[in-house]
């Protein structure tokens, strides 16, 4: 078991290194689209390399997960919580909600008061990417045995101690499959940053759609992809481990 993990690990890393090299190589993304669109005046698109499209792509992507992480896993503990269960309709309402509203409408009322650029683009992904996380703790921790819970109180521990040292362990597998999908959805719906000037990997695909260059429109789209399935491969990973311990507990 233990080697297998380790396995997963290395295989991930080093996907990750070879990926980073790719992205490096813009003569050889040249040369391919080339090969592929002979016709296009401009293969590469201009205003960035995909090392910085990337990495503007990733930022996006970290800050809105990271907001939806600290907000969404709260919310879902707190109506699980005897002082919140009656707000668990409401929350699932308004999460739903979160992720029914489109993102490019959330731009759209978002630009007037934030700007252009980064925040606007964070908060529609926020919003969009918090359900999953919501659901699944609540699914999580609503998943743990009662009896599991009834023995860490007789033992004396207190609510905050059960909390953190026997539900979210024994929960955690499914707390993570929710911020898997909610970080996968969000490395696809970041695109639309690029509508209001937030860049990633949405700049070409928008360019390649105006300009009519599908060269650009693959240059944007194939990263993304890729970007996509390591890190649904790396919280996976993650899952995987909540597993491990969970079995081993």
């Amino acid at each position: 078991m233990r080697a297998g993990r380790v396995r997963r690990w290395s295989v991930l890393a080093a996907a990750c290194i070879v990926f980073a090299l790719l992205l490096a190589r813009m003569d050889w993304w040249e040369s391919a689209l080339r090969t592929i669109f002979g016709g296009t005046i401009q293969a590469v698109y201009p205003r960035g390399d995909l090392l910085l499209l990337v990495g503007q792509h990733l930022e996006l992507v970290a800050i809105s997960s990271a907001l939806t992480l600290v907000i969404g896993i709260p919310l879902g503990v707190w109506v699980t919580r005897r002082s919140g269960r009656e707000f668990l309709p409401l929350v699932s309402d308004i999460t739903s909600f979160g992720q029914t509203f489109p993102p490019v409408a959330v731009l759209a009322l978002a630009v007037p008061l934030l700007g252009f650029g980064l925040w606007p683009t964070v908060v529609a992904l926020f919003l969009y990417g918090l359900l999953p996380v919501v659901r699944s703790t609540i699914a999580g921790l609503e998943s743990v045995p009662s009896g599991v819970l009834v023995a860490a109180r007789g033992l004396g521990m207190s609510n905050w101690r059960v909390l953190l040292h026997v539900e979210i362990p024994l929960a955690g597998e499914i707390m993570m499959g929710g911020v898997r999908t909610s970080v996968v959805i969000n490395i696809g719906t970041a695109m639309v940053g690029a509508v209001v000037g937030a860049g990633g990997l949405g700049s070409p695909i928008i360019a390649g759609l105006v300009e009519d260059n599908l060269a650009y429109i693959v240059e944007g789209a194939v990263p993304a992809a890729v970007l996509a399935v390591l890190a649904d491969q790396l919280l996976a990973n993650v899952e995987g481990t909540f597993a491990y311990s969970a079995a081993r507990a």
